[in-house]
Parts: C-alpha cells; structure tokens; sequence
C-alpha cells in the first residue's frame, strides 16, 4: 500500500492517520489489505464505493471507519478479526482501514467530521 496523503479531524485539523493509501478503482478496492502481513499504527486504507468489508484470508484484525458522502463518521467497527463480515453500513459510502487497537486511542465518535488532505 502506497502512502497518498493523511486522513485528518475536520474540527481542529488534528491528523487521525498519518498515511493513507487510498483504493478508488476496481482492481486495488478488490485487493485491499489482502497480502499485507500487518498494518502499522498511523497507516490505513480508503475503500471508495465500500459499505461492508470482509476479512477472508487476511492475517490479522483491524479497526473500520465508516464514512458517508460528506467524510461524516456513521459507523465505527472494531476489532474485526480475520475471517469476519461486516455487513452494509447504512449511508456509508466509503470505508477506512486500519490496524486494530487504533479507534480505541483516536476517541473518535459517529457524526465526527473528517477530511484527507496533507
């Protein structure tokens, strides 16, 4: 996964991930995480057009971020261990990846606004 850019708090600017590599066609929102050995801490993955995720055949857990068109939290998913469905999120749109262990330190909240950008 290639860093893109950084995945921020619109209320004070305050950065949630420092690299986000950003999956917006077919082929790299198909792949996602799977091959990857683990995610560190301060990395994730955007998933354009993704309401519900699988993790079938990765190694390893990771926390969710699901976001509608306006990058507004609508719901938090965590700890979703390998081999896991989690199913449509109402209004989501898009979804954030990132290593499990990490929605616990950010205290983010559903209806928290976020945006990418450097």
């Amino acid at each position: 996964m290639e860093a893109k850019t950084s995945l921020k708090r619109k209320n004070d600017n305050s950065k949630v991930l420092n690299e986000l590599g950003i999956a917006d066609n077919f082929f790299s929102r198909a792949k996602g995480l799977l091959g990857t050995k683990n995610l560190a801490p301060g990395r994730g993955l955007w998933i354009h057009r993704c309401n519900s995720i699988h993790t079938f055949f990765m190694k390893y857990a990771i926390d969710c971020i699901f976001l509608d068109s306006e990058m507004k939290i609508v719901s938090l998913i965590p700890q979703v261990t390998p081999g896991k469905m989690v199913w449509p999120q109402p209004r989501a749109l898009s979804v954030v990846e990132m290593a499990a262990g990490q929605l616990e330190k950010l205290n983010l909240k559903v209806g928290e606004e976020l945006y990418v950008g450097n």
